[in-house]
């Protein structure tokens, strides 16, 4: 609750920071995640192949046309996962994780004439875990047997933040093509497995790391 309570402050500073003189347009943004899933403690016993996903949803853009500067958010469903592997049995299983994340980004525009225009963008992101895979037991699925007659304890990190750092272009003055890369700054997942057969003892922490594709339209 805390970290949606700040998240919409940060939103109303900067609604409030607004000049008179921006043009405020509204739009729908969408592309695809190409996801880097870091597992550190895991990759002895196991491996991890990244799949890609997808994201979608409503987005505000504001610019401010003499100076260049603008702020671009959104509220967008983002799915991604990752397949892990137990090297020692060849076992696999897909962890996805789904989520609402709430990009919102400080934006520098050069115009190249009438119709286009280049952009840098960075800024944080908020995400919000809504319906993630249990990796407990998808991690204990794919283990032998545990004799260590311990519980695992895995956190699924409920909210992440990360930073986003890209570019783009502004085509026909609607729509936006962008590369993004986004750089997690907390965990994904944390969390100790126990010991998973012989000689597999797993503690370990994942981050998320991304670079997205986007396409825009704006209004």
């Amino acid at each position: 609750m805390k970290k949606i309570f700040s998240t919409l402050l940060i939103a109303i500073c900067l609604l409030l920071a607004i000049p008179a003189q921006a043009q405020i347009k509204f739009g729908v943004k969408g592309g695809l995640n190409l996801v880097n899933a870091d597992f550190s403690g895991l990759k002895e016993n196991f491996k991890t192949d990244n799949m890609s996903g997808f994201f979608i949803g409503p987005m505000i853009d504001i610019n401010i046309p003499i100076v260049g500067l603008g702020i671009d958010g959104a509220i967008v469903y983002n799915e991604k996962g990752t397949k892990i592997t137990n090297t020692k049995t060849n076992d696999d299983v897909t962890n996805k994780r789904k989520s609402f994340d709430i990009p919102v980004n400080l934006k520098y525009s050069i115009g190249l004439g009438s119709m286009a225009s280049v952009f840098v963008a960075a800024g944080p992101n908020f995400s919000f875990d809504i319906n993630s895979d249990n990796l407990a037991t998808d991690l204990t699925s794919i283990a032998t047997q545990a004799i260590s007659g311990t519980t695992p304890s895995i956190d699924n990190k409920k909210a992440e933040v990360s930073l986003n750092i890209g570019g783009g272009v502004k085509l026909l003055r609607h729509l936006q093509v962008g590369l993004n890369y986004n750089l997690p700054l907390t965990d994904s997942a944390s969390g100790d497995l126990g010991e998973l057969a012989k000689d597999i003892n797993v503690s370990f922490k994942s981050k998320t790391k991304m670079w997205q594709v986007s396409v825009a339209y704006i209004f």
